[in-house]
Formats: C-alpha cells, structure tokens, sequence
C-alpha cells in the first residue's frame, strides 16, 4: 500500500465515521476521531455482515483491499450509539 492510497483509505474512513457520527446524533468531535470511528464502524460492520450472512455492497477498493462503504457507516452508527448511551449525557 502507498503512500496515496493509504491517505485516501483515511480520508474515506474520515467521511464513514463522520457520516455515522451524525447519523447517530454526535457530530462535534476532530478528525482524528472520525477516523477512528470510520475503522472501528470498518470492522465492526464488516463483522457483523458476515455474521447475519449478508453481501457486502457498495465497497470501494484502495490499494487492492475492500472497504465497505455502507457497513462502515453503519457499524460507525451503531458504535458510536452504543458510546453515547454508555457515556450519558455531558454538563
């Protein structure tokens, strides 16, 4: 993997975990933490797709490896719902 195709696997990672984060209700957090969300929701939604026996559509190839755009979103959906009932509310 270069170089390249690395910073568009963090980019297209940043946009699933912000899309999630928002899709979710907590839109307000940097970069960095949409990103993680996006792999976290990556690997989260990957598993639980081929837990349920369901295809994986809608996936983007960068640098020879998958990624699944709307299992990303969704597990990044789902991870960071289940964080904010863990973590409540904030003052």
């Amino acid at each position: 993997m270069t170089l390249l195709e690395f910073l568009v696997l963090l980019v297209v990672a940043g946009i699933c975990g912000s899309v999630g984060q928002a899709i979710a209700g907590r839109s307000k957090s940097g970069c960095i933490v949409s990103i993680a969300v996006g792999f976290i929701g990556a690997i989260f939604g990957r598993w639980m797709a081929g837990t349920l026996g369901l295809p994986e559509f809608f996936v983007v190839d960068v640098g020879g490896q998958p990624f699944p755009i709307i299992w990303t979103i969704i597990g990044s959906t789902l991870f960071v719902a289940v964080i904010a009932m863990v973590a409540g509310k904030r003052a």
